[in-house]
């Protein structure tokens, strides 16, 4: 059986584009050039029919390091809580006070990104501090 060599991680959502840009933003990734013969995506975009326009746009991170990100739309919202989320190691190696401080600063830059803060966990015997978040479109993550 040959070994699995690569992950992409897929979100359905409802705008594509606006929510895979979200995560360039939160992880340093970046979109790839609009498909051959096209100048923009938006040009891209404009010769498909109506019904495709915009249904799926996908994310990498520029060293090949992390999975690539890859956004459909889909017609239903998100009614319930994730089974899988993304965790965004910001406070990685750190602990205490410099910790928090550092995931509360990281927090704040998502939050004008369009984040939204859930709540943040302070550390207690058996764990370091983590902050809960959701992204543009209501998917939880953890700031940790």
């Amino acid at each position: 059986m040959p070994s699995i060599k690569q992950v992409q991680i897929t979100f359905d959502c409802a705008d594509p584009e606006r929510v895979a840009r979200f995560w360039c933003e939160v992880l340093g990734y970046v979109a790839p050039p609009p498909p051959e013969g096209f100048a923009t995506w938006d040009a891209y975009n404009g010769s498909l029919p109506p019904e495709q326009r915009g249904a799926w746009f996908a994310c990498s991170d520029p060293t090949g390091a992390g999975p690539r990100l890859y956004f459909q739309r889909v017609p239903e919202g998100k009614a319930v809580k994730n089974r899988v989320h993304l965790d965004v190691r910001a406070g990685t190696g750190l602990v205490g006070e410099e910790r928090l401080a550092v995931l509360r600063a990281e927090c704040a830059r998502l939050v004008a990104l369009g984040a939204v803060c859930e709540r943040v966990l302070v550390a207690d015997e058996d764990n370091e501090s983590c902050i809960g978040m959701r992204d543009v479109e209501g998917n939880e993550f953890c700031l940790d």
